[in-house]
């Protein structure tokens, strides 16, 4: 039986089917529905009359909705985190975070509110800032935290009055398909729907009329292809994209107590993330000692299927990916870098690389100025703050970073010189919910989470008012 798509309110087969493929196997162990054109267009057609009831609602009541969105989600924790770990390939307790993040996104925003803000009032006139819901909102999301990143996006559009139309990534949409079932009996019918394609209908819905917002996370380059496709109809955008993050490890740390978390914020989820480190600036005098510290940890490590009890690594979510991540391997190799650790495939079904610490590269090597995406990690050499601050800064993507430091004054102080989106001191994917984010430079455009995620899904209104006629 395929997992099937929400339009209209209805649970629907897709005019095609999608095979889901497990990565610790490379074998399909599901099959999910596929929209075509027509059912696509059928969904954009049942959001946009969703939307005017949806709108005229309340946002208590909107909000009530999206909160029993969560609990629902919540009572079925152990289900959404079974098949995050199968479709994804991440451990099973991380996959546990994962529902549970998405779970708090959702509570976050079902407690907050938009009241008007008064900005003059006096004698002579008012004048108050509103804001009302902008419409149609496509909320396509990647496959590296499938659950999460979307409820970030649902959880502020719904809440503000927007109708949603989610696509996830074609390697992962059970997740999406299963909270689009457990939504089907929450919310009135086309304010929530789901659409999985074979990132064939991402152009239908950017370039659209009907469609007032895309909120989009995901590579830069593809990012940049929704921005254009947006540019015709001049729709509102969100755009969260990659990142090549540094970590810059000052000369006062203790090696032995920070090294695990710099592996951490490196290799979390096989380092498929947008915030993980995918570079380290350490000073030269260290360097060895560092990445002999970093290799240990990666030789320690146990890769291997999520679902296994002791697994630390899963595998490269898809085999585009993978065979992506072995090239960067190869060009390191290519260009002199030196392997402490990992440098190779784990033999076998799945998409499995050994966690990797790469020395010796150039500042110009392909692993150091791209985005790999995957665990492998070059170290290098610094011999001045500046000279790290430059290097870290040099690069078109702006998303995240940390610096390393035991003098947090210090750290606070060359953090404060780095440019980017977020910036860490001494920790890594702390992102309150209260607090926005979104990236600079090439790493995106607009925010998400905060107050603010939810402002971004909405059009300001200014009421100025004359008292005296």
């Amino acid at each position: 039986m395929q997992a099937r798509l929400l339009i209209d309110g209805a649970l629907v087969n897709g005019a095609n089917t999608i095979d889901v493929i497990n990565p610790a196997t490379g074998k399909s162990f599901a099959t999910a529905a596929r929209a075509d054109e027509t059912q696509a267009l059928a969904a954009i057609a049942a959001a946009k009359r969703a939307f005017a009831g949806w709108a005229a609602l309340s946002f208590k009541e909107r909000a009530a909705k999206v909160s029993e969105l969560a609990e629902a989600i919540e009572a079925r924790k152990d289900q959404f985190a079974r098949l995050l770990t199968e479709e994804v390939g991440k451990p099973l307790v991380e996959a546990g975070f994962e529902v549970a993040e998405t779970v708090d996104a959702l509570r976050f925003f079902a407690k907050q509110d938009l009241a008007p803000k008064v900005l003059h009032d006096d004698e002579e006139e008012l004048i108050v800032e509103q804001r009302y819901p902008q419409g149609v909102v496509a909320a396509i999301t990647p496959w590296n935290f499938p659950l999460a990143l979307l409820s970030y996006k649902i959880g502020a559009a719904l809440v503000a009055g927007n109708s949603v139309i989610s696509k996830p990534a074609p390697t992962t949409p059970l997740t999406t398909l299963l909270l689009g079932e457990i939504a089907a009996d929450i919310f009135p019918a086309g304010v929530f729907q789901t659409l999985v394609d074979q990132n064939d209908l991402g152009p239908l819905l950017t370039s659209h009329p009907d469609i007032a917002h895309v909120s989009f996370t995901g590579s830069t380059p593809t990012g940049k292809k929704v921005l254009a496709s947006a540019a015709d109809t001049l729709k509102r955008f969100t755009l969260e994209l990659g990142g090549n993050d540094a970590a810059i490890v000052l000369d006062d740390i203790d090696i032995e107590t920070m090294a695990p978390k710099i592996f951490f914020a490196a290799f979390i989820n096989a380092g498929q993330v947008c915030f993980a480190t995918k570079r380290v600036y350490a000073p030269r005098a260290m360097v060895d000692e560092l990445a002999a510290a970093l290799a240990k940890l990666a030789n320690e490590a146990v890769v291997g299927d999520g679902l296994e009890q002791g697994t630390t690594i899963g595998p490269i979510q898809n085999k585009m990916q993978y065979d992506k991540v072995l090239g960067f391997i190869q060009s390191a190799k290519d260009e002199g870098g030196t392997f402490l650790a990992g440098g190779e495939a784990i033999e076998g079904d799945g998409y499995f690389i050994r966690p990797t610490i790469v020395t010796g590269l150039s500042h110009g090597a392909r692993l150091v100025r791209e985005e790999q995406f995957g665990p492998v990690l070059p170290i290098l050499p610094y011999d001045s703050i500046d000279e790290a601050v430059q290097w870290a800064n040099e690069m078109e993507y702006g998303l995240g970073g940390i610096i390393w430091t035991g003098d947090v004054e210090r750290g606070a102080e060359v953090a404060s010189r780095i440019q980017t989106g977020t910036i860490w001191v001494n920790r890594h994917l702390v992102l309150p919910k209260d607090v926005p984010f979104g990236g600079a430079k090439q790493s995106g455009i607009g925010v998400q989470n905060g107050i603010e995620g939810i402002e971004d899904f909405t059009q300001r209104r200014v009421l100025n008012v004359k008292k005296t006629i």
